[in-house]
């Protein structure tokens, strides 16, 4: 089984940026957890970050055509207004779930807002890089029961 998790804008600024939000964890550290955890469950993950959106639909328009089970996603800020995002995960056939370090619900307003949240097989956020694993985790789990 092959999860894709994709990382979106300003994530690799991770361990740099508001570390109060994002703790100092970078994206490389994370990648590294996400793959230490897919080892355990036995699966393989594909990860891959862009600052460019069209960047980001071309690679999951790639993926609709690839043997993935399902897509973890770290919009970043495309959460709150990318429409073109959106619409390239609701191509994918397969179970998306949205992730977030922070939690968004004790943010600004403008973070509480998703144009994902139709398209999504469920969202985690607030638990730092835990965040991730528990995405990963319900990924493989949704996959699997499928």
């Amino acid at each position: 089984m092959k999860i894709l998790v994709l990382h979106g804008i300003n994530l690799d600024m991770f361990g740099k940026r508001d570390p109060q939000h994002y703790g100092t964890i970078t994206l490389p550290e994370i990648d590294a957890q996400l793959r230490k955890l897919a080892t355990e469950l036995d699966v393989s993950i594909e990860t891959f970050h862009s600052n460019h959106e069209g960047v980001m639909c071309e690679r999951i328009h790639r993926a609709h055509e690839q043997d993935f089970a399902a897509v973890v996603v770290n919009a970043g800020a495309w959460t709150h207004y990318s429409y073109g995002l959106r619409d390239a995960l609701a191509i994918l056939r397969v179970p998306v779930i949205e992730v977030h370090m922070s939690n968004v619900y004790a943010r600004e307003p403008f973070r509480q807002v998703t144009v994902l949240g139709d398209i999504i097989h469920g969202k985690i956020a607030g638990f730092g890089v835990d965040s991730y694993l528990l995405a990963l985790r319900a990924a493989v789990s949704v996959s699997r029961a499928a």
